[in-house]
């Protein structure tokens, strides 16, 4: 695998970085609307579960979200280490 090819695995996986934090968001979101509806309902079943279930999710959306933060600084020093700004444009 050549550098451009690494650098373009290397976006890629920065997509689904992106995509995962965005599904975890929408999960945080959801369970949020559970918590809502609950109000109403009182079940304490929900009551219970419900705030640990969240903080689970929560707990891994800030890990992702590291994560993803880490990755792109590693991805942007091998981008500037391996000067692919030069290889991308001789390439065209």
């Amino acid at each position: 695998m050549d550098k451009l090819e690494k650098v373009e695995l290397m976006d890629k996986i920065l997509n689904e970085f992106e995509d995962l934090r965005n599904s975890q968001l929408s999960v945080l979101k959801k369970i949020s609307k559970i918590e809502a509806d609950n109000i109403n309902l009182g079940v304490s079943l929900l009551e219970k579960k419900l705030p640990e279930m969240w903080q689970n999710v929560d707990s891994n959306l800030n890990l992702v979200s590291a994560l993803e933060e880490e990755f792109q600084e590693y991805r942007d020093k091998y981008y500037k280490d391996n000067n692919i700004a030069a290889l991308e444009a001789a390439r065209e």
